[in-house]
């Protein structure tokens, strides 16, 4: 029996890993967190409830146990990867690093990314952070052989979740409530880049097939849909599935950057780093290392999903006045400048 340990768990990506290793019989199951969102893990699943940055409490609750599989998803900094490597060199034979396609170099030279695009990115600090903890864990892997495999998820999504390009700092509710109510919504750029969303199941099954896998071991990989869409596309496909119609506000991404600063709105590192570039992910190396490895959930079934839970949960209906009254804000202003030239 294989054992696997995530720290975290119950993420969007997190819980359908955890969920599909859950229902595999040759696995027995850990999840390490403080205890939040508990309900979604599967009943043969160990909890360990534990805050990751006590040490000494996960030391002593984990004791001698050792694993073959140790999968970070809630790592962000290179002072929290050195705290896994502190705690788990020696007693996993893999170790998993969830970092971050946003990581890859914006723009890149072309649009389609491979596992090989250079790294950087100026204009978003999680991106650099990500970079730095993949180059202490690669440094650690070269030098005494730790077994590390890096993951890049682009944007994955799940039931809970309506992926956009643009919303506040409450979440999609309120992009979603203005389509409702016939208002414009504003999308970066003139709509025509393309992007590529991934529905968390789809991910489950390369993230998954990498674990425990020797080839797998200090290399790294993105595991996103083969599918991709122009932003226009996205939003148009969840206003059709509302039965509403888009009224699409196309704005550019330096606009919305120097606009929403003054908000606390980060759309530098979240579009210009980000979502607005075109990308395209070639997912051959996941592929040869995963046969198993396909997505079979396109977007206008992933979305429908997602917007039949959302509409049927009102906790998930968080409304944002701030950021309703910023686009309306934003619209007027832009409207005003171009009856005036």
């Amino acid at each position: 029996m294989r054992k696997a340990l995530f720290i975290g768990g119950t993420g969007t990506i997190s819980t359908a890993i955890v969920k599909r290793l859950s229902e595999d019989p040759l696995w027995e199951v850990y999840v390490l967190n403080r205890g939040n969102r508990t309900e979604v893990i599967p009943g043969n699943v160990t909890l360990i409830k534990a805050d990751i940055n006590d040490e000494a409490d996960v030391l002593g609750k984990i004791g001698d146990m050792t694993f073959d599989a140790v999968c970070e998803f809630i790592g962000f900094t290179v002072e929290q990867v050195e705290r896994d490597y502190r705690l788990f060199a020696g007693k996993t034979k893999q170790y998993i690093y969830i970092s971050s396609a946003s990581a890859y170099h914006k723009p890149a030279a072309g649009y389609v990314i491979t596992e090989g695009t250079s790294l950087a990115n100026p204009y978003w600090q999680y991106s650099r952070d990500k970079i730095a903890c993949e180059e202490f864990l690669m440094k650690k892997y070269r030098e005494e052989g730790f077994p590390v495999t890096i993951v890049r998820p682009s944007h994955t999504y799940d039931e809970r979740h309506v992926p956009l390009g643009v919303h506040g700092k409450k979440g999609f509710w309120q992009v979603i409530k203005r389509i409702i109510d016939g208002k414009p919504v504003i999308i970066q750029g003139d709509g025509s880049s393309l992007w590529t969303v991934t529905w968390n199941a789809d991910f489950a099954v390369g993230y998954t097939g990498l674990m425990a896998n020797p080839h797998a071991i200090g290399e790294a990989f993105h595991i996103t849909s083969d599918e991709s869409l122009t932003w226009d596309q996205i939003y148009q496909t969840i206003a059709r599935t509302l039965g509403k119609e888009l009224k699409a506000y196309h704005v550019s991404s330096d606009f919305l950057s120097a606009a929403g600063d003054k908000y606390g709105f980060d759309f530098e590192g979240s579009l210009t780093g980000d979502k607005s570039v075109s990308v395209v992910f070639d997912n051959s190396k996941l592929k040869r290392a995963v046969p198993q490895m396909r997505t079979s959930v396109r977007f206008d079934e992933g979305v429908k999903m997602s917007l039949d839970y959302v509409l049927s949960h009102p906790e998930c209906q968080v409304e944002d006045k701030e950021f309703d009254e910023w686009c309306d804000r934003v619209i007027a202003a832009i409207d005003k400048a171009k009856s005036e030239v």
